[in-house]
C-alpha cells in the first residue's frame, strides 16, 4: 500500500484528535416524427429500466412514505434513506464538508484528462454536476435510486436510475474513474460491488471510496464503554448486519480494493468532530457542519432502520433520536467519527 504524501484531509493538531441524457434538438428529437412530449430534463422518460416494464415517469411521481417522511420506490426498500427536501438538504451539506476535509478537492485519486466518469450512489447528483463543469470534455454518469437530481445540468452529465447491486451493464473497461461516496448500509457485497468496478475500469483507470464510521469515538477515552455514543453506533452496526448491508465499509476499503486486484492503493484518514470542541480553526468549523447535519438528519438515517427492521415503535425511535440530539451539545465530550478516503488503480496488464 502507498502512503498519501500530497493529500491534505482535515485533521488538526488537537492532542485529542490527532492524526445527461443530453436534451436532443429539434433534428434529433422524436417528436419531430412522433407526436411524444417533450422533455427538457437530464433523464430520458422513455426508457426502460433493467428488466421492468415501468418508465422512468413513474418513479417520478410514485414515491413511498413512512412515517411523514418520503423514500425511493424504485427496488422499494433497498436503501435506509428518505429523499424528501430535508434529506436533499443534508446530502448537499455534506457534499460542502468533503471539500473542506479534501481541502476544495472533488478527488484525491490522481485522474489524467478523464474521459469518462462514473458516480456512483450520486443523490442529489451535487458531485456529478461539479466534476462535469471541472472536467468538461469528460462525459459524467451518475447512478441512484431516486430521481431526485435538478433538470438543469451541465451537458456532459447525464443521471440514470439504477440498482449498482444488479449486475452492471456498462461496457467492460470504460470508465477512468469510478467515485463511490457514503455508499455504507447500502451494498450487501461489497467484494462483489468492486468485482463490478473493477471489470469496467480502464486499465490505468483509478476507484476511489469515500466513506466514514457510525459509531463516534475520542482520543481522550470522553466516550467510554457507558456513553449514549457508544450504544448509538453498536445500535447502527447491528440494524446494518440484519438489514444485510454494513456500515463499516470505511475500514474495510483498502483491503477489499486490493483483494478485488487495484493497486498503488493509497488510504487517507480523516475525522469529523461531533459539535465545535475543537480548537484548530478547521477542525471546529467541520464539527460545527457535522453536528448541525446529524442534529437535523440523525432521524434521516436511523427511523426506517429503526423501525422497519428493528421493528421498534416510533414513539420509541423518537426518544432515541432526541437523546443523540442531546448529546450532539456537549462540547466535553470530545467524539469524532473517523473516516477514509481510498484510492486505487486497476493495473495496466
Amino acid at each position: 500500500m502507498q502512503q498519501a504524501s500530497d493529500a491534505q484531509p482535515a485533521t488538526g493538531d488537537d492532542p485529542s484528535i490527532s492524526t445527461g441524457f443530453i436534451p436532443p434538438t429539434e433534428a434529433e428529437s422524436p417528436q419531430a416524427e412522433h407526436d411524444f412530449p417533450s422533455n427538457d430534463s437530464a433523464y430520458d422518460s422513455e426508457s426502460l429500466l433493467g428488466d421492468d416494464t415501468l418508465t422512468l415517469a413513474s418513479f417520478i411521481t410514485d414515491f413511498r412514505y413512512e412515517n411523514g417522511r418520503r423514500y425511493h420506490s424504485y427496488r422499494d426498500g433497498s436503501y435506509w434513506g428518505p429523499n424528501d427536501e430535508v434529506a436533499n438538504e443534508l446530502q448537499d451539506l455534506a457534499h460542502h464538508m468533503y471539500l473542506i476535509t479534501l481541502g476544495g478537492k472533488l478527488h484525491l485519486a490522481p485522474l489524467k484528462d478523464p474521459q469518462e466518469i462514473l458516480d456512483v450512489g450520486t443523490g442529489t447528483g451535487i458531485w456529478a454536476i461539479d466534476m462535469a463543469d471541472d472536467n468538461p470534455a469528460a462525459n459524467v454518469v451518475a447512478t441512484d435510486l431516486s430521481p431526485i437530481q435538478p433538470a438543469m445540468v451541465p451537458p456532459n452529465c447525464s443521471f440514470e436510475i439504477d440498482d449498482v447491486n444488479l449486475e452492471w451493464t456498462y461496457p467492460p473497461d470504460h470508465f477512468d474513474f469510478i467515485h463511490v461516496r457514503e455508499m455504507f448500509g447500502s451494498i450487501p457485497d461489497w467484494d462483489y460491488f468492486l468485482e463490478q468496478a473493477y471489470r469496467h475500469t480502464k486499465p490505468g483507470g483509478y476507484v476511489e471510496i469515500v466513506e466514514h464510521s457510525v459509531e463516534p469515538v475520542s482520543d481522550d477515552e470522553t466516550v467510554g464503554p457507558d456513553h449514549f455514543y457508544t450504544l448509538w453506533g453498536k445500535t447502527v452496526i447491528d440494524l446494518g448486519q440484519r438489514f444485510g448491508k454494513s456500515f463499516a465499509i470505511w475500514k474495510e476499503s483498502r483491503e477489499r480494493m486490493e483483494r478485488a486486484g487495484f493497486v498503488d492503493v493509497v488510504e487517507v484518514p480523516y475525522k469529523w468532530p461531533m459539535n465545535g470542541w475543537c480548537r484548530d480553526p478547521r477542525m471546529k468549523e467541520l464539527g460545527k457542519w457535522n453536528q448541525l447535519r446529524l442534529h437535523d438528519g440523525v432521524e434521516s438515517m436511523m427511523l426506517r432502520l429503526l423501525t422497519s427492521v428493528g421493528g421498534w415503535s416510533f414513539e420509541r425511535a423518537q426518544l432515541f433520536l432526541a437523546e443523540m440530539r442531546m448529546n450532539l451539545k456537549d462540547k466535553n465530550t470530545h467524539a469524532y467519527l473517523a473516516g477514509t478516503v481510498v484510492y486505487g488503480r486497476k493495473p495496466f496488464s
